[in-house]
């Protein structure tokens, strides 16, 4: 079996376990406890493959727990961030799952105690509270602990089904695939809900090769509205073969999609000390302001939501939004996120945003902070795509690149909507790799296309009112069919002349009848 058809067929029966075990309960909410699973087995195979190291005469799995020493525990919770006595492996306790009358309190043990492991560690933060919304007393999985067992065991029987293969060939990649596939249909199933945590991966492609456009290296990749991780594992893709020296940093406001991240990162096989996932309102509690600045910012935050805005006035004075002058309206958040990832960008890095195009063309305060970035010539590009590209919204978004290293007073505008840049898939648009590769071909060579793409020089994008949309300076091409009038006024005269004669033969026609 290819590996293609592995990762289709793995897809495939996952998704139908979601489905088949979860009964009557809603799907969204049931999400937790399959990706729970799929990562509680994650951590136990790679925690195992960590203490054998490769020795076939170690079966850590059989192994008793007592035989396990106090320097070895320290020793792998340095390194692993974690600890999982062989007892509480995934394999041991999915093996009697059926018949396990405790099984929910014993998941709730094992839970609690891998979690504990890491406490006086350097990964504490990291590990602290993974679990936490894989809750095994939930009514959600039954009313009674049998019931609650049933539902458990279903879903461990099914996740121990799964083949993932040799760990140590290609276990890292299809476990993380199996996630974000998982998360992927489920952000797409749950509506507006689950695209505001997912960004689709096809995307997100496009936003981490924007942000990292021509960096050999990079210090480090952060995203200030992480959500399940999508963006920053995308720039991990990216950057496969280059160097990321510092690691991943984001911020999640909420706790479920935090701890979704966080194991996202675990299961792409990036290590505790490689990443550094906070919980909290980015824009009044900001974490990481001294790992900045970035060398690469990806984001999709989430458009026009409220904020406290002008009601703190200490706002005004933080150094993210003071240079503008003026703070993002109340009611619509949206230039707060680009205001601070523009703070916390580095000299030689470059910010890709999602934006909602109303920003671009409002007046009010918007305007004002449009004016400022135009002014600092922080704007390299805007680029409007297609519709139906994100789950539960059809809104034609944008991306706003920000850069710190433009050498001209120009900014470009991209209109990526038309149909040569996207295809249609059931109810939503995908952008394929040709589309992504035409995009980065056309955002590096900063050329007019025509009806595509232009640069326009800042003083005149002032002359405008500090209009940031695409449609404003790139002229769309003109579809509707060319008459020539000429010809058809010919043609009309031709066919009137006919009809003129069929009526004449028709009265001839009638005369002789009624003779």
């Amino acid at each position: 079996m290819t590996s293609i058809q592995q990762r289709a067929d793995l897809q495939a029966k996952i998704w139908k376990i979601a489905n088949e075990v979860r009964g009557a309960v809603d799907g969204w909410d049931f999400k937790q406890f399959v990706l729970g699973t799929l990562f509680y087995r994650f951590i136990s195979e790679n925690f195992t493959n960590y203490i054998e190291g490769g020795d076939d005469s170690i079966d850590y799995a059989n192994l008793p727990d007592d035989v396990i020493t106090p320097e070895i525990k320290d020793d792998a919770v340095k390194t692993k961030g974690y600890f999982i006595y062989p007892s509480q492996l995934f394999v041991n306790i999915a093996k009697t799952a059926n018949t396990n009358t405790n099984l929910n309190t014993d998941l709730k043990a094992i839970f609690d105690a891998i979690e504990s492991s890491a406490n006086g560690y350097p990964s504490e933060q990291d590990i602290k509270g993974l679990f936490a919304d894989f809750d095994t007393t939930s009514t959600r999985l039954g009313n009674t602990v049998e019931n609650k067992n049933s539902r458990l065991a279903a879903v461990l029987k099914g996740v121990e089904e799964l083949n993932f293969g040799n760990f140590e060939d290609n276990q890292i990649d299809l476990f993380g695939d199996a996630y974000e596939f998982l998360i992927s249909n489920y952000a797409a199933n749950a509506g507006k809900s689950g695209g505001e945590f997912f960004t689709p991966q096809h995307v997100s492609k496009l936003i981490a090769q924007l942000a990292m456009h021509k960096q050999t290296t990079v210090n480090k990749i952060y995203d200030p509205a992480a959500g399940s991780g999508s963006l920053l594992l995308q720039a991990k893709k990216h950057f496969d073969n280059h160097i990321i020296e510092e690691g991943f940093f984001g911020q999640e406001i909420n706790h479920t999609t935090y701890n979704l991240a966080r194991m996202n990162m675990f299961l792409h096989n990036i290590n505790y000390d490689k990443f550094n996932i906070a919980l909290g309102n980015t824009l009044t509690d900001p974490h990481f302001g001294d790992e900045k600045p970035f060398d690469a910012i990806v984001s999709n935050p989430p458009y026009s939501v409220n904020w406290i805005g002008a009601d703190d006035p200490t706002l005004i004075n933080d150094d993210r939004f003071a240079p503008a002058g003026v703070l993002a309206p109340k009611s619509k958040a949206d230039f707060a996120f680009v205001l601070h990832s523009l703070s916390y960008l580095s000299g030689k890095g470059r910010a890709a945003i999602v934006c909602f195009p109303g920003i671009f063309y409002r007046g009010g305060a918007e305007q004002k902070i449009r004016k400022y970035l135009v002014d600092n010539n922080a704007v390299e590009t805007v680029i409007s795509l297609a519709p139906n590209l994100f789950y539960g919204t059809s809104i034609a978004v944008n991306i706003l690149v920000l850069s710190k290293h433009k050498t001209n007073n120009k900014t470009q505008f991209i209109d990526a909507s038309g149909e040569d840049f996207f295809k249609k898939v059931t109810n939503n648009n995908v952008l394929e790799d040709k589309h992504i590769e035409r995009i980065m071909k056309i955002f590096d060579s900063k050329e007019d296309v025509e009806h595509i793409a232009k640069s326009i020089d800042n003083n005149k994008i002032a002359e405008n009112d500090y209009n940031l949309s695409v449609s404003s300076y790139v002229e769309a091409k003109d579809n509707r069919e060319v008459v020539d009038i000429v010809k058809l006024n010919a043609e009309i005269s031709k066919t009137v002349e006919r009809i003129n004669a069929l009526r004449a033969d028709i009265d001839e026609i009638i005369k002789e009848i009624e003779a």
